[in-house]
């Protein structure tokens, strides 16, 4: 039996873009240090080896994406699912450095076939309507990974240890994610409806052609770049402008919540908004945020500021990333063309926490960190304006839905 239903691919999607999210990406932020200091190795190669799988995916993420508008997302992400599931058993059973970085680049590969941008484009492919609202409904259901695998990945750390937690998550892609994602139709992508105004879809190598493109990827890339710097500097950032940790954790908590109100907002309020128009209020929430920050950064007032802004702008750029790309370069080689923009996204944010520790190391002082990425998120914003404004993405705008 298959889902062709286009609502139900979704509420199947939803659970399995928790699981991959939450066992794939948010876990090994807390089984880390437990396997830092069980096999003795350095941090950078614990690290290391996690880089190396979003370096992976970023790699994997066109040929994925070329795929699913060929065949459709059933065998890609079924396929995904297992390598997922040998990857987290891979990594539990690890003793040797061959077998660790072997499973996380197992894991990249799987990152590529099973998280947003594959199930974006699987939901471009079966919806004849309402595309862009299914992303946005999506991401917000995919937005719950770190609430429910956060507290539950320590919770089973706590209880059974680092091994025993990513032998369960891998059993979990193998018995739940696998089986469910193999339940997506397949076969030839349903029919489109064709307007008067509609132009004609990119290839993806067309795309390649256009200074649209790269603008675009330019500014998805940069902005992560920042996201994820700020994902693991965030605290001691805030505790270097004065605050203790209490404080910073505390307001830090309403990141969270504002990412789900900024994708609750979008699919209320911006539905009948062109997704460009989205994507300039998105891009400008993060330089406002850290405008606010960098001035006055010992204020708590300011720092809430930021968190809100942070967190929407964080929130509604991931169905930026979905929408925007069907509305510049066209529906029918969606999945190709996402999976060329989240390349160099994947690779950013691979390398932001990295350069952000670098620049830490150099200049201690919080205002010159958050300076640069001041100056980072405005380069980003104009990239943005260009994609958007130039005369090749404007001539290829196509209705999404």
């Amino acid at each position: 039996m298959t889902v062709r239903e286009p609502w139900k691919i979704v509420r199947l999607l939803a659970f399995t873009q928790i699981v991959s999210w939450g066992s794939l990406y948010y876990a090994f932020a807390i089984v880390a240090l437990d396997i830092q200091r069980e096999l003795g190795w350095r941090t950078d190669i614990v690290f290391g080896a996690f880089s190396l799988s979003l370096l992976v995916a970023g790699l994997a993420a066109t040929p994925a994406g070329m795929l699913i508008d060929r065949i459709g997302g059933r065998v890609v992400m079924t396929t995904g699912s297992l390598l997922a599931g040998l990857g987290m058993i891979g990594v539990g059973l690890s003793h040797s450095l061959a077998m660790y970085f072997g499973a996380w680049t197992l894991i990249g590969i799987a990152m590529a076939m099973t998280l947003y941008e594959a199930a974006f484009a699987t939901i471009n492919r079966e919806f004849t309507h309402a595309s862009r609202k299914g992303i946005s409904v999506l991401t917000l259901f995919g937005g719950l990974a770190s609430t429910v695998f956060w507290p539950l990945t320590l919770k089973l750390n706590t209880l059974y240890g680092w091994r025993d937690t990513l032998l369960i998550y891998g059993a979990m892609h193998l018995a739940l994610c696998m089986p469910l994602h193999a339940l997506l139709a397949a076969g030839v992508r349903r029919a489109r409806q064709v307007t008067a105004h509609a132009s004609r879809s990119f290839t993806l190598h067309e795309a390649l052609r256009e200074p649209a493109f790269w603008k675009l990827a330019f500014a998805f890339s940069t902005n992560l770049f920042i996201f994820s710097a700020l994902s693991v500097h965030l605290i001691p950032l805030l505790q270097r402008f004065g605050h203790s940790v209490a404080a910073a954790v505390l307001v830090s908590m309403l990141i969270g919540p504002m990412q789900v109100a900024g994708r609750v907002g979008e699919m209320v309020f911006a539905h009948r908004v062109r997704p460009q128009a989205v994507g300039i209020l998105t891009f400008s929430m993060l330089p406002a945020a850290l405008g606010a920050l960098l001035l006055l950064g010992e204020q708590q007032i300011a720092v809430a500021v930021f968190c809100i802004l942070y967190g929407m702008s964080n929130g509604i750029l991931t169905i930026v990333r979905g929408i925007v790309p069907q509305a510049l370069f066209g529906r029918e080689n969606y999945g190709a063309i996402a999976g060329a923009l989240a390349g160099p996204s994947l690779l950013s944010k691979a390398a932001g926490p990295l350069a952000a520790a670098a620049f830490v190391e150099y200049n201690a002082s919080p205002a010159w960190l958050v300076g640069i990425l001041f100056a980072v998120s405005i380069l980003s914003l104009g990239c943005f304006l260009a994609a958007i404004r130039s005369r090749s993405g404007a001539a290829a705008m196509a209705t999404a839905d």
